[in-house]
Formats: C-alpha cells, sequence, structure tokens
C-alpha cells in the first residue's frame, strides 16, 4: 500500500478515467428493462394509427344529435357494429343523414361520422330510459339494427381520439440516453419496435472474504458472524441498475480467493470484494491481489490505498484478467463497505452503463442534533442520517462506529463533514448525500 494519503475525489476520479461504457448490443424490449438507449427512436407509425373511439356508445353525424334531451330524443337507424379489432363498417357502408353506428372503445370511427355518443346517453337501442351500459352483440344482436334515441349532443370530434393526436411520423419517441422502464417500453411497443440498441446492464459480482463468515441460516460458532456484506452490497449492486451475482464468502487463503476470481471472470463486467484490505496479518485481498498485474497492460493490476475518509479509509482499484476488468475492493466493516460502494462502485456501475448522471443527489441541510459531531481533521466523514426534506433538515442516526449496521438500515441519507470541519453543532448546514 502506498504511503501517499488519497482523497475521496482523486480515488473516484480514478476509478471513473479507467471504467468504460459497455459496448452497445441490440436486444428484444423485455430484455432492455433497466439498459440505457444508444440511438434516438424516431416514430415511423401515427399513435393512434386511426381515428377510434375513446368510448362505447354510437357513431354520428353531429347534425344529427343538435338539441337532442331526453324529452325530444333524436331518434337514429342503427346500420352496424364497429368492433375494437375490426376494419369497421363494410366498404360500402357510411354513416348517413339519420343513421348511427354502434361502437366500441378503441374501434375506427366509421366514414361519415363526425363524433361519439356515450351509450349513457341513450337507451341503448332498448326504447327504454337512459341505458348504463350496451348489450353484448352475443346477447342482443338487434342492438346492432333498429333504431336508437339520443338523449344528448355533442360537438365534432368529442369522444374520438384522433390519428397521431399522442405521436405522429418523425416524432422523437425517445432520446439516446434515456433509460429503458416499463412506460418506455410500452411506448416501445406501441408503436412497433420489437427491438432497441442499448448498453447492457452490467454485470457485477460481489465477493466478501473472511474466515470467520457464515452464511445466514447456518448455526454460528465461537468467533464466527453471518456474512452481510455480499449481500448488502449484491442488493445495492441492483439497485443501481446491474445484473448482481452473490459469490459465497471466500475463506482467508490467497491461492483460494485468487482462483474463486478467476472463476468469476468469466460473468464478470465488474468486481466487487469486501474485506481484507486493511493493514492486518490476515488481510487476504491485498496478500492476493497485490501482485497481480494485467497479463497485457503495463501498469495494470490492483492498487491498494490510505485514503482521506472515514469511515472506508483502506480502499483497492484496478483490473484484473486478459480483459482488465474492473477489480474494487472494498473494507469489510458493514458500515465502511456500503458507505464505499455509494462513494466508488456505484458511480462506476453507472459509467458502465453509459449514463450521464453517476451520482445520487447532494442537497444541502440543516443539521439537528443534540449534540455537536466531531471528525478528525482532515478526513471527509459520512455519517449515517434521516432527512425531513419538508423542513430541510437532517438527524444522525446511531453513532459513527463504522459496524454498526442497524443505524444503517434505518438511514435514508448521509451527513458529510468536509476535511476542514472538526466540529458541527445543531443549526449548522452541511451537505447530505440522499440514499433513496
Amino acid at each position: 500500500m502506498s504511503s501517499t494519503i488519497w482523497s475521496v475525489d482523486e480515488h473516484l476520479d480514478d476509478i471513473l478515467a479507467a471504467v468504460r461504457p459497455l459496448e452497445p448490443i441490440e436486444l428484444q424490449l423485455p430484455d432492455a428493462q433497466g439498459c440505457v438507449l444508444v440511438e434516438d427512436v424516431v416514430v415511423r407509425i401515427a399513435l393512434p394509427p386511426f381515428d377510434n373511439s375513446s368510448m362505447d356508445g354510437y357513431a354520428v353525424r353531429v347534425a344529427d344529435v343538435e338539441g337532442a334531451s331526453e324529452e325530444f330524443p333524436a331518434v337514429l337507424t342503427v346500420i352496424g357494429d364497429v368492433a375494437a379489432g375490426s376494419a369497421g363498417l363494410a366498404d360500402d357502408q357510411v354513416v348517413g343523414p339519420g343513421q348511427a353506428a354502434r361502437i366500441m372503445t378503441g374501434a375506427p370511427l366509421p366514414a361519415g361520422a363526425e363524433t361519439v355518443i356515450p351509450v349513457e346517453w341513450t337507451d341503448g337501442g332498448t326504447g327504454e330510459g337512459p341505458a348504463s351500459e350496451m348489450r353484448a352483440h352475443s346477447d342482443a344482436p338487434e342492438g346492432a339494427a333498429g333504431e336508437v334515441r339520443v338523449h344528448r349532443s355533442a360537438e365534432a370530434g368529442a369522444h374520438v381520439r384522433e390519428r397521431g393526436s399522442d405521436v405522429r411520423p418523425g416524432d422523437l419517441a425517445l432520446r439516446a440516453g434515456s433509460v429503458v422502464g416499463p412506460p418506455q417500453i410500452g411506448l416501445l411497443a406501441a408503436i412497433g419496435r420489437a427491438t432497441v440498441v442499448v448498453r447492457p446492464r452490467p454485470r457485477v459480482v460481489v465477493l466478501s472474504t473472511g474466515s470467520e463468515l457464515v452464511q445466514p441460516g447456518e448455526e454460528l460458532t465461537g468467533g464466527q458472524i453471518y456474512d452481510s456484506n455480499s449481500f448488502a452490497l449484491t442488493a445495492a449492486a441492483r439497485d443501481a441498475g446491474a445484473i448482481a451475482y452473490r459469490v459465497g464468502a471466500v475463506a482467508d487463503d490467497a491461492e483460494t480467493l485468487r482462483a474463486t476470481i478467476e472463476d468469476q471472470l468469466i460473468r464478470a463486467d465488474i468486481v466487487v470484494t469486501t474485506g481484507g484490505v486493511s493493514v492486518g496479518a490476515y488481510d487476504v485481498v491485498k496478500e492476493a491481489l497485490s501482485s497481480v498485474g494485467d497479463e497485457d497492460e503495463p501498469g495494470g493490476g490492483i492498487e491498494f490505498r490510505t485514503l482521506a475518509m472515514q469511515p472506508g479509509k483502506p480502499q483497492g482499484f484496478g483490473s484484473i484478467g486478459p480483459d482488465h476488468t474492473p477489480l474494487l475492493a472494498l473494507p469489510g466493516n458493514p458500515v465502511s463497505s456500503y458507505v464505499s460502494f455509494e462513494l466508488f462502485v456505484r458511480p462506476a456501475i453507472r459509467a458502465l452503463m453509459g449514463l450521464g448522471d453517476l451520482h445520487r443527489p447532494t442537497v444541502r441541510a440543516v443539521l439537528r442534533t443534540e449534540k455537536a459531531l466531531t471528525s478528525p481533521a482532515g478526513r471527509r466523514q459520512y455519517l449515517r442520517g434521516t432527512y425531513d426534506e419538508e423542513a430541510g433538515a437532517v438527524t444522525p442516526v446511531g453513532g459513527s462506529g463504522s459496524h454498526l449496521i442497524a443505524a444503517l438500515a434505518q438511514a435514508d441519507a448521509l451527513i458529510v463533514l468536509p476535511e476542514d470541519v472538526t466540529s458541527a453543532e445543531a443549526g449548522d448546514e452541511t451537505d447530505v448525500i440522499l440514499l433513496r
């Protein structure tokens, strides 16, 4: 490990300088969810592709229903049905003076018709009072013939979705850089796109180290603890947009760790380890990876550093394997591990995705605390907190210990105390990184 003390910003800059967005690929819509578009998507068809009804009712001419009321209804001859998915009336049929066509929601407006009267504004063809719904065609085939009494008038285009009222050919549907979420997939499908060109979601392999680690559900014996880091960081990687793979804890053996990492490279765009990067006699990640270099890239390999931050002082970063896969080695204490992920791994994942906005939002907030917060001189400290958006205030949760994971679970923000701040009191303003 170098004797140099690195700042948080210097370490992050080095990571982002070494991470390149993944190469674009063409994916089917369901597989593109969560990915970032690399090209503008231009509309090729109008949406809706034809004038269609937004209601179940009757397609009519405006003049035929002018002045209609329940006392003096307009009596029209029903010439047929227009169902959703149908081509409409027969080619030789037009809604003419004194005529109407039963029409269903989503069905094309037939020739000659200018507006749609909802079925509730009519007698539904029953000759009785106002209808509450339209009878099914199979139950009342006569409903597509005979007469209908219309009790209200309507303007031209009422209850009609005009062709191209959503988008028109040549419109920009989605810009390059957009994340493909459920609404975007819906739009792409609606305009007929079956595939899109995107940067794929990065594959992140998360691996924890330590002979003391036991998987949840197993019995603890003397000196053992449950492996929480790999679960938390795998979830955090998915939350950042990645496809994440969790590897069970690896014992403190350098050869085993090296072999495990090499086995995982085939499915990794980035590797994240947790634990084994400090100055102890059993810090296996440093032992296993300090001498590892890229096969054909001078200066490659993993560098271990001391950062001017708390928690998370020991960090490692570099690349490994023939494809120069980025590897971030995080400390093992749960809070140190999670804070390090948020500061360094999450931006790296989003850079691999090709996103422009890499970081969690940061806001200024007033500190609420019963006693002053202290911070070591020369280090940037990250404390857990809860943020009150309405009040623009933040309250610390738990202490500063890097093992206090229960407080982390209650927090939704990180309180940032800069390197030149050694004490912060109630009422002071500070930067807050929002975690939700």
